[in-house]
């Protein structure tokens, strides 16, 4: 399934690279008296080579996140099978402690959504629903927020290419207003390389847009998928059995108050009054309600 996917965002990490060497070789091609892209963006102004820079790391962090979303978006990810396997059978036996401990061992998405019900469990059905909602929104959130970032690239390298062209064009017509007319085939290729800073940004934003709808995507048929299993695996426990149990680093068994300091002392034994019959505690003299005085 990974190779699947990764084979279809091939096109993706490549295009840019692509894109820019189809760049430069037409652009070697139509001007091959000149001096290379190479060498023209090295020989330029200290901005023109800050944009290009600029670039080139855009391109880089695009196919980093494009490589990393890929992986931890999968479904195997977020609610990985041995993991539910290793949960369902400890739910079901009825080791919150452990399922929690393990939820706890794990980090993932399902281990941290579901680790947030368990500590809840001893409150009732609603209060580990809630639980459970709460913090699958804060995991989601999370888990789209490194995708985010392919949309913001795609946003800021056109910027940065139109940056880079204006730079470039305002040194051309600098040096058409000092020189005038005088070879406009010249003026006309400094123009297309200038130019070239644009198309650079365009080529890297269309594949980073297409990267952050794929993983949008993909990133929400994983969570439903994920939330249907923590939902399933909390179906069946019978919660008004657990009332008061508390399950995490302060575990404490259903129906047993968790004590802190000294133990409380244990209680007086009951005897009878051997004249009234009455209820007196032992060593009590004399009866509270016969007033004899007993021995005891």
């Amino acid at each position: 399934m990974f190779k699947n996917q990764l084979r279809r965002l091939i096109p993706l990490i490549l295009t840019p690279a692509i894109a820019l060497s189809t760049a430069a070789i037409a652009s070697a091609q139509e001007h091959a008296k000149q001096d290379s892209i190479i060498s023209t963006i090295l020989h330029s102004n200290g901005m023109v080579i800050f944009v290009w820079i600029c670039l080139l790391a855009t391109s880089v962090i695009m196919v980093t996140l494009i490589i990393q979303l890929a992986i931890s978006m999968q479904k195997a990810k977020l609610a990985p099978a041995p993991l539910v396997d290793s949960l369902r059978q400890l739910i079901a036996s009825g080791n919150y402690q452990e399922a929690w401990e393990t939820c706890n061992a794990n980090k993932n998405y399902l281990a941290n959504v579901l680790k947030s019900g368990l500590s809840r469990i001893g409150r009732g059905k609603e209060a580990v629903e809630g639980g459970l909602a709460e913090h699958g929104m804060r995991e989601a959130t999370l888990l789209r927020t490194r995708n985010s970032y392919l949309s913001v690239i795609g946003v800021v390298s056109p910027m940065i290419g139109l940056l880079g062209t204006v730079i470039g064009m305002m040194g051309a017509f600098s040096v058409l207003g000092a020189s005038g007319m005088g070879n406009p085939k010249e003026l006309a290729g400094k123009i297309s390389e200038v130019l070239l800073a644009t198309a650079s940004g365009l080529f890297i934003a269309i594949p980073a847009f297409v990267a952050y709808y794929i993983f949008r995507n993909m990133s929400q048929a994983s969570i439903v998928h994920a939330d249907d299993i923590v939902n399933t695996l909390v179906m069946d426990i019978p919660y008004e059995e657990l009332a008061g149990m508390q399950v995490g680093e302060n575990f404490a068994a259903a129906g047993v108050p968790r004590t802190t300091g000294a133990p409380a002392p244990a209680s007086a034994a009951a005897a009878s009054c051997p004249v009234c019959a009455g209820a007196v505690t032992v060593g009590q003299t004399p009866c509270p309600h016969c007033g004899s005085v007993l021995s005891w």
